[in-house]
């Protein structure tokens, strides 16, 4: 079973929040906050900032709180995903896509009435909390489960 700790960073604009899109292998595109994969040695806050600066080029000055936690179990593919999602207290910099993956291909200042439009193309374990996330809920637990061989293809159980 594969395991991944990922960070996601909320960071607010106005509204609403900085929204990342990456390309995914399928040519699709998601809409994301920024954040990434944590690398061993890191610290998830460690590596969180360094997934908002290669990916957005704005460098984090401090963390409020952890708004959410996502679960999500895909048994049929064997791997297991956690993200704890931040929110920024304070960022510095202007936009640059610096991200080492080539994922990245855009990022944007979205409205909280725009974020929904563009998160729709994104899992449920993406929108739902981020949607709730700029709707005010904070320090959320959710989990998934994925049924299938396939992420896209895939049969997406919300569990809690």
């Amino acid at each position: 079973m594969r395991r991944w700790l990922v960070g996601g960073a909320l960071i607010r604009h106005g509204d609403g929040l900085v929204l990342v899109g990456n390309r995914r292998r399928d040519q699709s595109l998601e809409w994301t906050p920024p954040g990434g994969v944590i690398d061993h040695g890191e610290t998830l806050l460690q590596g969180l900032e360094r997934e908002v600066l290669e990916e957005t080029g704005l460098r984090i000055t401090g963390w409020t709180h952890r708004s959410y936690t996502v679960h999500v179990d895909a048994p049929d593919m064997g791997w297991q995903l956690r993200v704890e999602a931040w929110e920024a207290s304070g960022v510095d910099g202007d936009i640059c896509i610096a991200d080492p993956d080539g994922i990245v291909e855009e990022v944007r200042h979205v409205a909280a009435a725009d974020a929904a439009d563009l998160l729709r193309a994104s899992p449920p374990w993406v929108h739902a909390p981020v949607g709730e996330w700029l709707a005010g809920a904070h320090d959320g637990h959710y989990r998934f489960a994925l049924h299938g061989a396939e992420r896209r293809g895939g049969r997406i159980e919300r569990l809690a």
